[in-house]
């Protein structure tokens, strides 16, 4: 059977402009690996099962409300300075509409193009104002003007991975459960079961993928159960 190629098929890449995918597994990635951490910290202290729900639904809604506020805020930012580059650059093109036209033939040149060709798609550009706005700004800045991240979708996304992440730690301890052992066990199969999912995103093993977050995250657990050992230690000493 003779395989389409993938030139013509209507989506053969995934979609990569939503800014979506790198918040929701940055939350998801943060909310496990910061919950494991902390409970594993706080119960190295030798606290009560109480006492690390508490601290445990403390970070899951301080971590996820500071997530949320910080994609919003870091993503828009950067639409926002697009947004002023793609103006600078709308002035210009009004203003010295020639200059720019070689600019942009100038740079073709560089990447192999006879000067004549690059001319004359420079030319034909220089026609279509919106269309050479939309050129200029990929060709110098490397950006789609058109196909910008949403701040609120990488928000939302942040939000609620970092939320389901946090709790996944916790939900042996709220359904009656005293071991942190296996409260640790439990976000250890997260840790691998969000790192399998990732690299399924990536093309990458999916076993390699969970590997690497779990041990991340037994890293990140084992520094701070041992801080909160040595601190339950010496304050029992004291």
């Amino acid at each position: 059977m003779t395989e389409t190629p993938a030139a013509l098929r209507e989506a053969h890449h995934a979609d990569v402009s939503g800014g979506w995918l790198r918040p929701a597994v940055f939350g998801a990635m943060d909310g496990l690996v910061t919950n494991i951490a902390l409970i594993a910290g706080v119960g190295g202290g030798g606290v009560s099962a109480h006492s690390i729900v508490l601290t445990g639904t403390a970070g899951l809604v301080a971590g996820a409300i500071s997530m949320g506020l910080g994609e919003y805020t870091s993503v828009r930012s950067a639409n926002e300075q697009v947004a002023a580059e793609v103006a600078k650059e709308r002035r210009e093109l009004e203003r010295h509409p020639e200059a720019e036209a070689r600019e942009l033939s100038d740079a073709w040149v560089a990447r192999g193009l006879p000067r004549d060709l690059a001319d004359q798609v420079a030319e034909a550009v220089r026609r279509n104002p919106e269309e050479a706005l939309r050129v200029h700004v990929r060709e110098e800045l490397g950006v789609d003007p058109d196909e910008q991240p949403s701040p609120w979708a990488a928000a939302i996304s942040s939000f609620l991975c970092f939320s389901v992440g946090a709790l996944l730690p916790l939900l042996s301890y709220l359904l009656g459960s005293t071991s942190l052992a296996l409260a640790l066990a439990v976000g250890g199969v997260g840790l691998f079961a969000a790192g399998a999912v990732v690299a399924r995103f990536t093309h990458r093993p999916w076993w390699a993928g969970g590997l690497r977050q779990l041990l991340l995250g037994a890293a990140a657990a084992g520094a701070t159960y041992l801080v909160g050992m040595l601190i339950g230690v010496q304050g029992g000493l004291g």
